[in-house]
């Protein structure tokens, strides 16, 4: 299982490598694959990693001595802080944008931020390479589905971040990445961190996926397409529930 888990993280490495080729996928309206990928990311936050929350609250329960309804408020506490962190990193990176532009430069973030907003991404990446090798369900199917819910969701959020940081990213960004995610395999396959940090890990990221997911989707200058979201969402929330 762990020489698989390797292997899918060589392969979500290469997409951050690889994803520039993607010429097609920057066209306006927004490619169908990509809204078809960001519908299957999102049916996995609500169909898996949301119900898997649930799951880290019993060891939210016994790590701290807390009640069931304690346990359950502290884990959803952490996943809005995931949640906040990357909205406010989205916010800074949309703001260095603006100064940008107002300076007379490209319209790209700041180079002074580029490594604040890639690092943060690259711990990001680092968890989600992790947790292919600890989840709270484990089994090759469980491992099957993770792997391609977050090969969808790389290939919407690295269209981001090469929107934000434009050359930089291809230049050094998509490596930082691709590293970060065999980084993250590498020390899931070395150690496995008490079962309270994986909880604590697993719904900070839960919350970082529900913003990347719906930032790349929703803003209206995506001319996102609401039938290919949907029929991503459909056709992975079927396999979900089929198994």
């Amino acid at each position: 299982m762990t020489l698989i888990a390797a292997l899918l993280a060589a392969g979500l490495g290469l997409i951050h490598i690889f994803i520039g080729r993607l010429g097609f996928l920057g066209l306006l309206p927004r490619s169908i694959w990509l809204s078809a990928a960001g519908g299957v990311a999102v049916a996995y936050v609500f169909l898996h990693i949301l119900p898997e929350l649930g799951a880290h609250q019993a060891t939210f329960s016994r790590a701290l001595g807390l009640g069931a309804q304690a346990a359950e408020t502290w884990v959803f506490l952490v996943g809005l802080a995931g949640l906040t962190t990357f909205y406010g990193l989205e916010r800074l990176a949309k703001a260095s944008r603006k100064r940008s532009q107002a300076a007379g430069q490209q319209d790209a973030v700041e180079a002074r931020l580029f490594w604040v907003h890639l690092g943060s991404f690259a711990v990001y990446n680092l968890l989600i390479g992790y947790l292919l090798v600890h989840r709270e369900e484990p089994g090759l199917a469980s491992l099957l589905l993770y792997a391609a819910a977050m090969a969808m969701h790389f290939v919407t959020s690295d269209f981001g971040l090469r929107d934000d940081h434009k050359h930089r990213y291809d230049r050094t960004g998509r490596w930082i990445m691709a590293a970060a995610v065999v980084a993250g395999w590498a020390l899931g396959a070395a150690t496995r961190l008490p079962e309270l940090m994986t909880g604590l890990l697993f719904a900070f990221l839960a919350g970082g996926i529900v913003l990347n997911v719906l930032k790349e989707e929703l803003p209206e200058d995506r001319q996102s397409r609401f039938w290919p979201f949907f029929g991503g969402a459909a056709a992975y929330a079927l396999v979900l529930v089929a198994i």
